[in-house]
């Protein structure tokens, strides 16, 4: 890969270039048909790292220009009040399942004094076939034994009652402590910081912006082709970037080609001017190239990207001239000099 000194600086550039323009693209003087070029800018992505919840900003981790790593903890929101919360929570869950196991007592209870009223009722019943027990007796024990038995449904039912009871003050303890781990803010991707929005001591509202990350994993140069080579731009086509600051070329692929025409002349269209119409095209930096230089990747770079289009019918793939020739020798002498 022909990376020299340069190198350093063009994936310095193919980080984030936060703008967007517009430059009319045709191919370059000089290029074998079948390579189209455009000017454009380095551009990635900017994440905003905010809070879920409304508090204290506790502390920032991080610094403007920082990198940060996917999943590193950067900023925190003031957790005490939640953390009471929690034990409040927790306390409840506790009075929940004393009261399951009071309702399990209460159904053993009922039970034995149903098995008891069922026995008596057994007893009364033979004596009364013997003649020695009363009706008014039996059916005493009878309703002995209905009562008996609503009670013990009645405390078997409370237990359904009080079990949900814990399955919601559980539910509360879940919903608690995801909020508290909502005070913990993460990086989601790789990458580095460019704004510090938020400092320790100030009130923030729930959706407010901490930290706003470039996304070092998705690092692209953004430009336009005409109509006339946009239909023969596939999406994994093989690339080239040059940087304006840097002589050194880039490998690259396309990673996105607009399904509609950006800057149309007018609403009605003439055939000479439907050549006029241009597409936005994207060509990424493999992200094994951008780690590799992290510590000197920045953004707003210019630079042509050189694409290879798919050739017309029985004609083979064109050939990358020398000048866009990729070196693998010449990537490390670059960090040297």
């Amino acid at each position: 890969m022909r990376v020299n000194k340069a190198l350093v600086a063009v994936l310095a550039a193919v980080v984030l270039g936060g703008g967007y323009s517009y430059v009319r693209q045709v191919t370059a003087p000089g290029l074998p048909d079948g390579i189209a070029s455009g000017n454009g800018q380095v551009e990635a992505v900017q994440v905003d790292v905010s809070s879920l919840i409304a508090g204290r900003v506790a502390s920032v981790l991080v610094k403007e220009g920082d990198l940060v790593q996917p999943d590193q903890l950067v900023a925190t929101i003031d957790a005490e009040v939640i953390t009471a919360q929690l034990a409040q929570a927790e306390a409840e869950v506790a009075a929940a399942e004393a009261q399951v196991a009071a309702a399990l007592a209460t159904i053993a209870q009922t039970g034995a004094l149903l098995a008891l009223a069922n026995e008596e009722l057994t007893r009364t019943e033979a004596l009364q076939d013997r003649g020695t027990a009363t009706v008014q007796i039996l059916d005493a024990r009878r309703t002995d034994v209905a009562v008996a038995q609503a009670n013990h449904d009645a405390a078997r039912a409370a237990l359904v009652s009080y079990e949900r009871g814990v399955d919601a003050t559980r539910a509360a303890v879940a919903q608690v402590a995801s909020t508290l781990e909502d005070t913990e803010l993460t990086a989601p991707v790789l990458g580095r910081v460019l704004y510090r929005l938020a400092e320790p001591g100030e009130v923030i509202a729930a959706g407010a912006k901490v930290l706003t990350i470039i996304n070092l994993s998705e690092v692209y140069l953004e430009f336009f082709l005409p109509a006339s080579q946009a239909h023969r731009l596939a999406v994994g086509s093989e690339a080239r970037i040059r940087l304006d600051v840097v002589d050194a070329v880039v490998p690259g692929r396309v990673t996105y080609v607009s399904p509609v025409s950006q800057f149309t002349p007018r609403s009605v269209e003439t055939a000479d001017e439907r050549q006029n119409l241009v597409f936005r095209v994207r060509v990424r930096v493999p992200q094994e190239l951008i780690e590799s230089y992290i510590d000197y990747v920045r953004t707003g770079i210019r630079g042509v990207a050189y694409v290879r289009l798919a050739p017309a019918p029985d004609s083979p793939l064109a050939d990358w001239p020398p000048e866009l020739a990729l070196d693998a020798q010449s990537a490390l002498p670059l960090l040297n000099q």
